[in-house]
């Protein structure tokens, strides 16, 4: 790999921050998302989160308390030699209800300590400004992304954090997995959906508003400092065809669009002719601003982020026993082992996952999550020998160094998920855990929450120590 290669680890606030009240923050929308069985209605925007029984419990409130442990987190991100960190803001611990003309200055003074702490450690912060997150009185007042109102007050938050920590961050991201609100559209964007709605024409509204507002932030911050990189980020992983029908390999290619679309928008500057012949055929008619077109079209995205977990595969019949394979609709692909959750483990599918995009755009590619979530249960002398993180780990690297170096692919950097445990964005579980440190706390918000090193923590080291050159 290239010797600037950024090597590293990734978060977001939502799932391993807590302090939900400390020092001024104003709720969420992590803060509403329950633990259990109403947790998919919730955060597919079929359940009012105000309906939930009062004795619901809320597993992002507290997390792992990354608010009263950072100090402790960054120092192992530092023994294993990380090169960058990614992580996100909350929005509302910045602007607690998202209304506010100002910033809450002891929400920049807590993101003052994380950031001087990477840098204390020459670890390059990576910033992402919107990671399922969103303040709840935006929600509730306005009804979040449904709304062009809310594109003012997230600029309003973004001109307020490129200027603060403008000499400090260089690396931003827009908005995470920015498709995933097609999927789960409360926890992607803080939809809900009323009665009678179109729900494809209110998503795609909602789409169009946060594209929009990628865009102008992009505008914003090169205005406020030219160095600013700033990416958009997509929940990425190929869709193969079941077969060679042709019937398999259109669905497959439509199922590509529906990802693609999003970064089509912010890579190239425009509304493909696959999106807006869609939208036609729906009777869908987007609210677009008088300067919407023009924003973007000029002010692009720098470089392509994305998560890579699994490929899909899908059969136009719809038939097929179905793949666990996170909550992307798949058909089984019997080529492919799968995870204790059902995701398929296809590492050289990352390879054709960044080929695909890289030949797709021409842009820089930030790999910044990639993972294995699993069970890990500590020995009788407390150690996790997390083998099989591993495997997983090593051969997706490989798959990643062969892109860059047999394929061209212009890769930025590496950021495994969940480089600490925290608690899982679909489920809320603790039990599934993707980190090279161990948190001792289970599914039920029980435990010391002290840190342990896992196997995967001396040999991620020695990973990063070569420059991914020892993967044994």
């Amino acid at each position: 790999m290239r010797e600037d290669f950024l090597w590293g680890g990734a978060t977001a606030a939502n799932q391993c921050e807590g302090g939900f009240r400390a020092a001024g923050r104003g709720m969420a929308l992590v803060d509403v998302i329950p633990y259990g069985k109403n947790r998919m209605p919730v955060m597919e925007g079929r359940m009012d989160y105000r309906d939930l029984p009062e004795d619901t419990w809320y597993p992002g409130r507290e997390a792992i308390d990354m608010y009263g442990h950072y100090k402790e987190d960054i120092a192992l991100f530092a023994e294993m030699g990380f090169k960058c960190y990614r992580f996100s803001f909350s929005w509302s611990r910045i602007f607690p209800t998202g209304e506010e003309e100002q910033p809450n200055e002891e929400g920049l003074r807590f993101y003052d300590g994380i950031i001087d702490e990477l840098l204390r450690y020459k670890i390059e912060p990576v910033v992402t400004l919107c990671h399922f997150d969103i303040p709840l009185h935006l929600v509730d007042k306005y009804g979040s992304w449904k709304n062009r109102k809310v594109i003012d007050f997230y600029l309003n938050y973004c001109d307020a954090v490129f200027r603060h920590f403008q000499g400090r961050v260089r690396y931003w991201i827009t908005f995470n997995e920015i498709n995933m609100l097609m999927h789960l559209p409360f926890m992607g964007a803080g939809i809900r959906f009323s009665r009678g709605e179109n729900e494809t024409a209110v998503k795609y509204q909602a789409a169009h508003n946060e594209l929009v507002a990628s865009a102008y932030a992009v505008k914003l911050a090169h205005e406020i400092n030219p160095k600013f990189r700033v990416g958009c980020m997509l929940a990425a992983g190929s869709v193969y065809p079941y077969s060679c029908r042709p019937e398999d390999v259109w669905e497959s290619m439509k199922r590509d669009r529906e990802n693609y679309f999003f970064i089509d928008v912010q890579a190239r500057g425009a509304y493909p002719a696959y999106a807006k012949k869609f939208l036609e055929q729906e009777g869908i008619c987007l609210e677009m601003g008088p300067w919407d077109t023009r924003i973007l079209r000029e002010y692009t995205v720098d470089f392509i982020s994305l998560s890579y977990y699994n490929s899909r595969c899908v059969r136009a019949d719809g038939r097929g026993e179905a793949s666990g394979g996170n909550v992307f609709a798949s058909a089984k692909n019997p080529y492919l082992e799968c995870s204790q959750w059902g995701w398929p483990i296809d590492p050289l599918g990352l390879r054709i996952t960044l080929n695909a995009l890289y030949d797709r755009y021409q842009k820089p590619l930030f790999i910044v999550e990639n993972g294995l979530g699993a069970r890990d249960e500590p020995d009788e002398n407390g150690r996790i020998e997390d083998d099989y993180r591993i495997d997983y780990l090593r051969a997706h690297i490989r798959a990643m160094m062969d892109a860059a170096d047999e394929d061209g692919v212009d890769l930025i950097g590496y950021t495994p998920w969940g480089c600490v445990d925290l608690i899982s964005a679909t489920t809320g579980e603790m039990s599934k855990r993707y980190g090279f440190i161990y948190v001792d706390k289970d599914d039920r918000g029980i435990g010391s929450r002290k840190r342990v090193r896992k196997k995967s923590f001396a040999w991620y080291r020695g990973v990063i120590e070569a420059n991914g050159e020892n993967l044994k």
